[in-house]
């Protein structure tokens, strides 16, 4: 399949009403171990969006704090493609690490003074002066939901984020920081794959449908797992995806897995995670498998490991 076909078959999701998404995103916690120079990854990007993804997934805490500043080198060189791309970053994480020798165990940070201070560093990384998407990267047990939609507000009135969210959050942990907001969380970035059903299963997904949004599923290729994971369960769904490959007439389990995603009403958005364009055209094919309802439920059921009742 050519570029120029895929572009033509790429989708947009509408987020809000300002805001539409590419209906494949691409992820970037992996970028500095794929090693590129800087006119690499900046061919890399230029490429990509001839595909027609548009969306780019970070979070602060990327590539030990570093994968924000790399990426950023893109639009330092051309800064004219940030009219075309949506950025979306994340956070709320601490970390330990030579850049915060101070600190001594992984925790969260949702208050007023820790979003504003990393929204002001992302910003500065990525080299643009607004976001379109920000996301708290974990629910935070100790989070004052005043506070953080306090942050939201201000940040938005200054123009320096357009839009917010959430990521691996419940729907009560959701309805709990939208109380506080005057504006919408526009979607929960959450892990979603043939062997991660969890989401159809804890409520999530019929909330998500209840509110009309939209998920982002990260890792929907289970980290490969799907591919060449030992385990039994991993063995099962890969055994399934084959026949269901074979019966499309293709050997691309990858297109077969996303397709899965895709056939669900919440409009599920797949965060790719790849540096390779030929693994991101790969699993663009999606758009030409329709899987049929007692196909999802065969990955579905794999993926569950026992039959529906």
């Amino acid at each position: 399949m050519s570029v120029s076909s895929i572009k033509l078959k790429m989708e947009k999701i509408k987020l809000s009403s300002t805001l539409d998404v590419s209906r494949f995103a691409l992820g970037f916690w992996r970028l500095k171990d794929w090693k590129m120079s800087s006119s690499e990854l900046l061919h890399f990007v230029e490429s990509v969006l001839d595909t027609g993804i548009s969306t780019f997934d970070h979070a602060d805490i990327y590539g030990d704090y570093s994968c924000e500043a790399l990426f950023g080198e893109v639009l330092k060189q051309q800064s004219a493609l940030r009219h075309k791309m949506q950025l979306i970053t994340k956070c709320g994480i601490k970390l330990p690490s030579s850049k915060f020798p101070e600190r001594r165990i992984n925790y969260y940070d949702t208050s007023h003074a820790h979003i504003v201070k990393s929204v002001e560093q992302s910003l500065k990384n990525l080299h643009t002066d607004y976001l379109d998407l920000l996301l708290i990267h974990r629910p935070d047990p100790l989070m004052n939901p005043a506070e953080t939609a306090r942050a939201f507000e201000e940040l938005h009135k200054s123009g320096k984020v357009l839009h917010f969210g959430v990521s691996n959050f419940l729907s009560a942990d959701m309805e709990m920081l939208q109380a506080h907001l005057n504006l919408p969380l526009v979607t929960n970035q959450v892990e979603i794959s043939p062997l991660q059903p969890e989401h159809f299963q804890n409520g999530n997904m019929a909330y998500f449908l209840q509110k009309g949004i939209h998920p982002m599923a990260w890792s929907p290729l289970a980290q490969g797992k799907l591919f060449h994971g030992n385990d039994e369960s991993s063995k099962r769904m890969n055994k399934m995806l084959k026949e269901i490959a074979c019966r499309h007439g293709t050997e691309n389990l990858s297109a077969v897995a996303l397709a899965w995603l895709l056939k669900h009403p919440t409009g599920i958005i797949p965060v790719l995670g790849t540096g390779k364009l030929y693994r991101i055209q790969e699993a663009l094919e999606a758009f030409d498998i329709s899987l049929s309802t007692e196909e999802w439920f065969e990955v579905y059921v794999a993926g569950r490991g026992c039959r529906m009742p």
